[in-house]
């Protein structure tokens, strides 16, 4: 990877990693099925813009303190430092399959308009997610608290 493409990167996780920035995507995918299901494409157009500007937007945190900039860093430091992929059968990947399934099944329930799967779909999803992030979040500052010298700069 190049130097500029590297700052590049460098500069969207630490925005990303801006509690605003993470608690503000966590509605993002109901919203999405919501779209679906009204029909609303300016809506969905709304919450897809919104899923790529969002990492942009928010300045870096201050600090490392609050769980979700921990989220962030944690799944950067599980991709990159530990090497692992997000989704997958292994533990605890398969959180993050299970929540894929979940909002695949969310999106087809509001395309066939069945407001309750749609709904489940969606809380299953975002759950899922939701636990994932607390698994890495922990091994994360497991991690770090053995070797704080590791922590990222802030």
């Amino acid at each position: 990877m190049n130097f500029t493409a590297r700052s590049l990167e460098e500069t969207l996780w630490s925005r990303h990693a801006n509690p605003k920035s993470g608690w503000t995507r966590v509605p993002t995918g109901p919203l999405i099925v919501y779209a679906v299901y009204r029909r609303d494409f300016r809506l969905l157009t709304a919450a897809l813009v919104w899923t790529i500007v969002n990492p942009v937007i928010f300045s870096p945190p201050e600090s490392h303190e609050a769980w979700m900039t921990r989220a962030v860093l944690a799944e950067r430091w599980w991709v990159r430092e530990q090497r692992n992929g997000t989704i997958g059968l292994d533990y605890p990947n398969v959180y993050n399959a299970g929540g894929a399934v979940a909002f695949a099944y969310a999106l087809v329930a509001a395309w066939v308009c069945r407001p309750i799967g749609a709904a489940v779909g969606s809380i299953v999803a975002s759950a899922l997610k939701l636990w994932w992030i607390a698994v890495i979040v922990r091994r994360y500052d497991a991690a770090y608290e053995k070797d704080p010298s590791q922590l990222p700069s802030q």
